[in-house]
Order: structure tokens, then C-alpha cells, then sequence
């Protein structure tokens, strides 16, 4: 997995753009992976770990009338959450993660339900994307193997946008660095 990792603090570096992460289902693992890579000082700029729901309203800054109507595994909810860690640690992009890993159901969702979300920049190119995106993998397996397929939903999340708003100076340093193809 360290792969996905490694392509986004690549990207991001040579983008010279910063990323935080505000985490629920994966307690850290987002972060943890992140860290791992070599570099990832110049463009991690920290994480949250909101695991109780009112510290997502308090420190993430989610809706608490949207908590409280749905709770914390929403897809309005990793939205906000991936805007409000944005906006908290001063980043370029904010990634979230909140979901049910599992043994038991949480707030009528099933085990496997998760939502990862990315709030960016908008993009200056075209007026596009940036902004929030959600998407909602649905997982199953065991507790752990929802988590950690949540730390890949969510960067692989990351590296389509990023991919996606190349801009052609970034596309030719890529080839210059794969050898010239």
C-alpha cells in the first residue's frame, strides 16, 4: 500500500501543496501510512483523529443537527469533516475517513458502510474540481481488512484528483523522471 502513499507526497511535493487528514474508522492509519514515506514533512501537515462524534463537531467543525439527524457515518459528514481539517491545520487538502468497521452495525449502517472524502483547492486551469468529493466504497471483510481498505479508498480518492489536475509542467517532470516515456 506504501506505493499510494509515496505517489501522493511525490505529487504533492511537486505540486508544492500540503494535505491533512481527519481520520474516524481508521484511528490513525492514514496518517501512519502517509508518514511513513520519506519526505512527507514537506507536505503533511498533520491529522486529527475524531473517533467520538462530538469531537467532530468540536474539532472538525461538522453540523451537529447533522449529526445528531444521521450520525457520524454520512457522506455530508466525511465532507465536512475533510473541509474542516482543511481549514483547521491550514492545508491544500483535506482527506477523511468515517465509516462502520465492524463487529456490530453503528447508527443503523451496516459493517463495510464508509465514506472517504476530499476537500481541495479549485482548480485555477478550468474552475473545476478541488472542492469536496465523497465517494463510498463499499468494503467487506473483517474489522481490519475495512480499515485498511479505507486507507487505500481514500488515497487512491487523493491520487485521482491529483492525476486528474496535472498540470503540463508536472506531466513533463513525470516523464523526465520515468526515463523519458
Amino acid at each position: 500500500m506504501n506505493s499510494r502513499a509515496a505517489e501522493v507526497v511525490r505529487l504533492l511535493t511537486v505540486r508544492g501543496e500540503t494535505l491533512a487528514v481527519a481520520e474516524s474508522l481508521t484511528g490513525g492509519l492514514v496518517a501512519a501510512e502517509i508518514t511513513s514515506v520519506p519526505g512527507a514533512s514537506k507536505v503533511f501537515r498533520g491529522s486529527v483523529t475524531a473517533y467520538a462524534t462530538d469531537l467532530k463537531h468540536e474539532l472538525l467543525g461538522v453540523d451537529a443537527t447533522l449529526l445528531a439527524e444521521r450520525g457520524a457515518v454520512d457522506p455530508q459528514v466525511a465532507a465536512q469533516m475533510a473541509a474542516g481539517v482543511r481549514k483547521a491545520l491550514g492545508a491544500d487538502w483535506g482527506l477523511a475517513t468515517t465509516g462502520v468497521a465492524g463487529p456490530e452495525p453503528q447508527d443503523g449502517r451496516p459493517v463495510g458502510t464508509v465514506f472517504v472524502a476530499l476537500d481541495g483547492p479549485l482548480a485555477a486551469r478550468s474552475g473545476s474540481a478541488g472542492g469536496g468529493k465523497v465517494e463510498a466504497p463499499r468494503l467487506n471483510g473483517d474489522r481490519a481488512e475495512i480499515r485498511m481498505e479505507s486507507v487505500r479508498s481514500v488515497l487512491a480518492l487523493l491520487l485521482k484528483e491529483l492525476a486528474s489536475e496535472q498540470t503540463g509542467n508536472e506531466r513533463a517532470q513525470d516523464t523526465e523522471q520515468n526515463g523519458g516515456f
